[in-house]
């Protein structure tokens, strides 16, 4: 358990921060940019979280602490395999299931979908869109320093999750707001 005794440090004052091997790096490093989105899209499902209950509640509290683990993985280079705390393929196949025992109770869709309906599904739609954002950032990081790979895996998923989540949050899909193509075009 991590002890917190005092907030401020002063040590990022000059626009660096230190990564979890001690290394410290710009405020604005690639890698510190990955795991602040990762902190972002936890913020958001954290708002999300204020809409929900039962079994969706459990399954995003799950994920927040999961995404914590994320950042405490990227926060520390390397590609996984040094037995520090890193996401396991394990999380990754989780969301899968979730995903499809979600996606068994909902209609096919016709069409796509925008951000909307419920503000539960809101806010799951903006937190679809933000991992999508961390997601990206990785995926340039993981071309130029060695990332666990199943951090990026864990992301991608995680957008598929949360768009699921939304759907089934707004009443079963039955109140997705859909797309109609060139509708407003005169």
């Amino acid at each position: 358990m991590v002890h917190l005794t005092k907030i401020y440090t002063r040590g990022g004052d000059r626009g660096l921060t230190s990564l979890g091997d001690g290394a410290r790096v710009a405020k604005h490093a690639l890698r510190v940019e990955a795991y602040g989105t990762v902190d972002e899209a936890n913020g958001v499902i954290g708002l999300a979280r204020l809409h929900t209950d039962g079994e969706a509640d459990r399954a995003l509290g799950r994920i927040q602490n999961e995404l914590f683990d994320l950042g405490a993985d990227l926060c520390r280079p390397g590609d996984g395999s040094d037995g520090k705390l890193r996401v396991q393929e394990g999380q990754v196949l989780r969301l899968e299931a979730e995903i499809d025992a979600m996606n068994e109770a909902l209609e096919p869709l016709a069409s796509f979908i925008l951000p909307g309906g419920t503000p539960a599904a809101a806010h799951l739609h903006l937190a679809r869109t933000v991992v999508r954002r961390a997601e990206r950032l990785v995926a340039l990081l993981a071309e130029q320093e060695a990332v666990n790979p199943a951090v990026l895996r864990y992301l991608n998923r995680l957008s598929d999750h949360l768009f699921v989540l939304a759907r089934a949050t707004n009443d079963g899909g039955r109140a997705d707001v859909l797309w109609q193509p060139g509708a407003t075009r005169t």
